[in-house]
């Protein structure tokens, strides 16, 4: 007999609906084990059926420990299921996956076969198509750290060496989630681009003499630095200083900022 206490344990330990439950009991003739199988292939049916489903929403997920730190988007079909306690308890775990699975760097593949019986379950569950769309680990000797924002819809990471101040660090992130700077000082801008920022401003001064052109050339391309790097990006907290002034003797090493749905 397939009773309410042993569907509810059945319920319990996979998260699945109770008439499912119910139905993968019956199946299995009251063996747990069996049913629990027979949940994961019907769960595996039905992430198949739903893969052809656009994923436009969802929530990114950040963890910082230690020498280590990794970032995760995880994407479903609403804003709606983005929202509940079991997609947000599935992005949490993608994120502890992350962080533990071997190598560094884009590590989206690796996350994607740790995850694939939990992501497959947690399709079943909710009942929408879902994605883990990239996922990314650090591993190094700075000071890291992380911050969400905008209900977990951007995401950044930082690691930071020399004059460590975690709140000041804690603030740069946020920084970084406002301003959505593209390179970390001007020493990082590849030439190219700056050849081409130079180009541009130059086509726009035509008729004045070379060495004026040159002068006005090279204060727009300082300008254009307090536009584009974080180190002088007018400060979050106080737009008349920067960060090359506050803390002159801290690296940022590395930042990423990821926002739900951007183009790769």
């Amino acid at each position: 007999m397939i009773t309410a206490e042993i569907v509810k344990a059945l319920r319990d330990k996979t998260g699945a609906g109770m008439m499912d439950c119910k139905r993968a009991l019956t199946e299995a003739n009251g063996d747990m084990d069996k049913a629990i199988e027979v949940l994961r292939k019907a769960g595996a049916a039905k992430a198949d059926k739903k893969s052809g489903r656009a994923t436009n929403n969802g929530k990114l997920g950040t963890i910082a420990c230690g020498s280590k730190a990794a970032m995760v988007e995880v994407l479903c079909e609403t804003d709606f299921a983005a929202n509940t306690d079991q997609f947000k308890d599935l992005v949490k775990q993608v994120c502890e996956a992350a962080v533990n699975v071997p190598g560094e760097g884009d590590v989206t593949e690796a996350v994607n076969t740790a995850c694939k019986e939990l992501l497959t379950g947690k399709i079943a569950t909710i009942g929408e198509n879902m994605q883990i769309r990239r996922a990314m680990k650090w591993e190094g000797t700075g000071l890291f750290d992380c911050y969400l924002h905008t209900a977990s819809r951007i995401g950044v990471l930082v690691e930071v060496e020399g004059e460590m101040d975690k709140e000041f660090v804690h603030n740069v992130c946020i920084h970084i989630a406002a301003f959505s700077p593209r390179y970390i000082c001007s020493k990082c801008i590849p030439e190219d681009v700056i050849n081409n920022e130079k180009a541009i401003a130059k086509a726009q001064l035509t008729g004045k003499p070379e060495n004026i052109i040159e002068k006005i050339v090279m204060g727009k391309i300082n300008k254009w630095y307090t536009e584009v790097c974080l180190m002088n990006q007018p400060w979050i907290d106080d737009a008349k200083t920067c960060i090359a002034k506050m803390k002159p003797n801290m690296t940022v090493k590395r930042m990423v900022r990821w926002e739900i749905g951007e183009e790769l």
